[in-house]
């Protein structure tokens, strides 16, 4: 059975922590050293007993005791130690009779953090070793061992319950240190405003975390120096009195202060923060117009300009609902002629007119405007008598251009009419009834000029005949514009369009389509060309038609005939059973249904041509239908055959030259072939004698006394010269263009004489090769002398000079 010593210290645990609430929550703090030199604190520490293992019997089962319940062990946090400290005793009964190590197991003991906690092995008495955090950790959960000096467990494990008690160490603390609320003008007390809230890290169920707020201050103190208070209890801001006005005090700003320890300020951690509480507008302020009366004046037949300009005065919060004015007309304006629009700046009413005035129908306005706000008065604010004004608007009289009662004006008349036709008068009317004017007309549009107007009274005569079919008629209608102009200051113009719908008469006479078509040579049941008719008239002076022969030539009505289809379409076919193929001019009289109708004699032109089994014409037939005969056509043929026999024979004789070219080689003998191609000469190897070369020959000669002593003007144009080099004068780069001969000769001049350039067209030195030579410098061959010379004897080495002979000798060529 387990056994617990020191069982009377677990029942003065209430009496400790009573204490430790007595000493930091209520006590003095002068008063801590007296505190801890009480008996109660100096108790001695208790000491846990490990249970004693249960026995079980096979036979007998008895009922043993209830086991005490290892109470927490409670430290408080922030201890100054010193340390380590000693909480607990733990004992185990077999201690008296073999070896006990005790141990801990656990968060803060093996366990992160590690080592909070520790225990002597060999006494049992459990440590705390450092401060603790109950913000950190309010709790640990350790387990206690007993083991033998051989390991083995001898106890059953016991848990231990540590907990931190809290000390009121944090101080309250707001999540901002500004908070921003607003509450309406002219509330009413008790009216809410904003929440504040703080919150304290300590415990909340002891009075370390119990926060209470309190208002330090209000700026400003109008209209008194307590506008607002605050719940303590739950930070709710709410307003104490009447008199809040926007248009006095915009803003107040409150000092908060949270307070734990419920409150108390001897013993309690405080912190403060700043409520800024604004006083957000409603309309208790109606608009009121500056003036009793406004004026201005405006043109008449001018639309959306500003006539007169309305200020308005509102002591609510500019640019809102309250403040923005709404203006109304409620008199003088019976058909809308004006609106007033707010300017969004200024909030002024800007009258503007939507509708022309007259000046001849109304010489004065008189309107009655008032204004109110978008947003509707607060409730128990009565509108100013202000509200309303009187709007005086003067029209302006000014010149009003002409106008033509009825524009477009429409007329009918037969087309035809001829020039010199009075058609009607086309007049306008001068809205300025109180100015005496007179109007001018003129013509301004007519496309085909077939028209007139009188200069004073607006008489329409026609200049030409009007004929509907013209291209300037769109739908049967003819338009002109006219212009009237009166003589007031400034002159004023308006324009008319006089409409004229031309009645169609039969004045066109029809035409046949189509002019040309084909047929087969011999007559056929299905073989005809049908035919129809057109007619710029229209109905009813167009079909139906009536298409007949003409009676002479009577070839005509013998070789053909017309059958009539419908109204509008009628066959022409041949008469005969066989006609000679060619092109026949077939004349066709066309007959309208106008009264009185009219007739045309057209011509159309018939290809007869011979058919295939499907009846379309061959190609034969065509051509003989366009009017060859039988010679012209095999004339032509033998033509095509002869072109086709050239071009065979010309292809021919250029393979047949291709050929001769390719094999013109092999007739050649070789050693007569002086064509541009490599030659091969015979090899001129030696023996022994010739490997014997004189070296030395090639070395640079010891002196050059057998150049410097050569005479004056003598020397070899492959040797550079050891005299100094003569400056020349540096030649003008761009020459006049018209000395370009001298230019070149002068290039050509001092190119010759610079003895420092070797000549191009002679072979250069790359060695010396000593003096004494038999053999003269290829130098010495002046290829530019202008000398004669007898290049003959090349004629007489073989063919392979016989070229060179001919490009220096001239041959016999020349």
């Amino acid at each position: 059975m387990m056994k617990i010593t020191g069982l009377s210290h677990l029942f003065k645990w209430e009496n400790l922590h009573n204490w430790w609430l007595t000493k930091y929550f209520f006590a003095p703090l002068k008063e801590e050293e007296e505190v801890k030199a009480s008996p109660e604190f100096q108790a001695p520490p208790t000491v846990i007993m490990f249970p004693r293992q249960r026995e079980m019997s096979s036979k007998v089962l008895r009922r043993q005791k209830r086991d005490w319940v290892i109470p927490p062990i409670n430290v408080p946090e922030n201890s100054r130690g010193p340390f380590p400290q000693m909480l607990v005793s733990i004992r185990s009964d077999q201690d008296r009779n073999i070896s006990i190590r005790y141990s801990i197991t656990g968060v803060g003991a093996d366990q992160p953090p590690n080592e909070v906690f520790s225990i002597d092995p060999v006494a049992g008495k459990m440590f705390v070793t450092k401060p603790l955090d109950r913000e950190r950790r309010s709790s640990y959960h350790l387990r206690a061992h007993a083991v033998n000096m051989n390991g083995e467990r001898v106890e059953s494990p016991i848990d231990l319950y540590i907990y931190v008690i809290d000390m009121n160490d944090n101080r309250p603390e707001f999540k901002n240190q500004v908070y921003n609320g607003s509450v309406d003008e002219g509330s009413k007390p008790g009216t809410f405003v904003m929440h504040l809230a703080a919150f304290d890290n300590d415990d909340n169920t002891t009075a370390n975390g119990m926060v209470r707020y309190r208002i330090l201050s209000q700026t400003p103190h109008s209209p008194i120096p307590n506008m607002f208070t605050i719940n303590s209890e739950t930070g709710d801001i709410v307003t104490v009195a009447a008199g809040l006005d926007r248009e006095k005090v915009s803003q107040y700003s409150i000092i908060v202060q949270a307070t734990d320890m419920e409150g108390n300020l001897n013993f309690g951690l405080s912190n403060t923060a700043t409520a800024i509480i604004s006083v957000t507008d409603i309309n208790d302020n109606p608009p009121e117009l500056t003036s009793r009366t406004f004026s201005g004046e405006v043109p008449e037949n001018r639309v959306n300009v500003v006539v007169a300009n309305l200020t308005v005065i509102d002591r609510d919060q500019p640019h809102s609902p309250n403040w923005n004015a709404v203006y109304r007309i409620i008199s003088g304006d019976p058909i809308g002629h004006f609106t007033i629009i707010t300017d969004q700046h200024t909030n002024d009413g800007m009258v503007t007119v939507v509708k022309p005035v007259d000046f001849e129908q109304n010489r004065a306005f008189m309107l009655t405007v008032v204004v109110n706000n978008q947003a509707p008065l607060a409730s128990g604010i009565q509108s100013s008598l202000q509200s309303t004004s009187g709007v005086t608007i003067s029209v302006v009289d000014i010149n009003e251009p002409p106008y033509f009662p009825t524009n477009p004006k429409s007329i009918r008349f037969e087309e035809g009419v001829p020039a010199g036709t009075s058609l009607t008068t086309f007049s306008a009317s001068d809205p300025d009834r109180f100015m005496q004017q007179s109007i001018r007309y003129s013509k301004l549009a007519d496309p085909a000029d077939w028209l007139s107007i009188n200069n004073t009274n607006g008489q329409i005569i026609t200049t030409a005949t009007l004929d509907r079919e013209s291209i300037y008629v769109k739908n049967n209608i003819y338009e002109a514009t006219f212009l009237a102009v009166d003589n007031g200051s400034p002159m004023a113009s308006g324009t008319g369009t006089l409409q004229i719908y031309l009645i169609d008469v039969n004045d066109n006479a029809p035409s046949l389509l189509p002019r040309e078509s084909q047929i087969c040579e011999r007559i056929n049941r299905n073989a005809g060309i049908n035919i129809t008719a057109a007619d710029t008239d229209t109905d009813p002076n167009v079909g139906p038609f009536v298409f007949e022969l003409p009676t002479f030539p009577a070839s005509i009505r013998r070789n053909w005939t017309v059958s009539r289809l419908n109204g509008d379409y009628a066959r022409l076919s041949l008469r005969t059973q066989y006609l000679e193929p060619g092109v026949y001019e077939v004349p066709v009289i066309v007959t309208d249904s106008g009264n009185p109708p009219l007739s045309n004699r057209s011509i159309i032109k018939v290809k007869v041509c011979p058919c295939d089994e499907n009846g379309d014409c061959t190609l034969v037939g065509a051509v003989a239908a366009a009017g060859l005969g039988t010679g012209a056509i095999i004339a032509i043929l033998i033509c095509i055959i002869i072109l086709l026999s050239m071009v065979l024979v010309f292809v021919l004789w250029m393979k047949r030259r291709e050929k001769e070219r390719q094999t013109k080689q092999l007739l050649i003998d070789p050693e007569d072939d002086v064509r541009d191609n490599i030659l091969k000469y015979d090899e001129e190897g030696g023996g022994e004698e010739d490997q014997d070369y004189d070296l030395s020959q090639l070395q640079q000669p010891d002196s050059l006394e057998h150049i410097i002593s050569k005479p004056p003007g003598v020397r070899r144009v492959d040797e550079r010269p050891i005299i100094p080099e003569s400056q020349y004068p540096i030649r003008p780069v761009v020459p006049h263009p018209g000395d370009i001969g001298d230019f070149i000769n002068e290039g050509l001049r001092a190119a010759d004489n610079d003895p420092t350039a070797p000549p191009y067209d002679s072979l250069l030195v790359f060695d010396y090769e000593g003096s004494g030579s038999t053999v003269g410098s290829v130098s010495s061959l002046n290829s530019s002398s202008t000398g004669d010379q007898d290049y003959d004897y090349l004629n007489d080495w073989g063919p392979r000079f016989k070229k060179l002979a001919d490009m220096y000798g001239g041959g016999d060529d020349e």
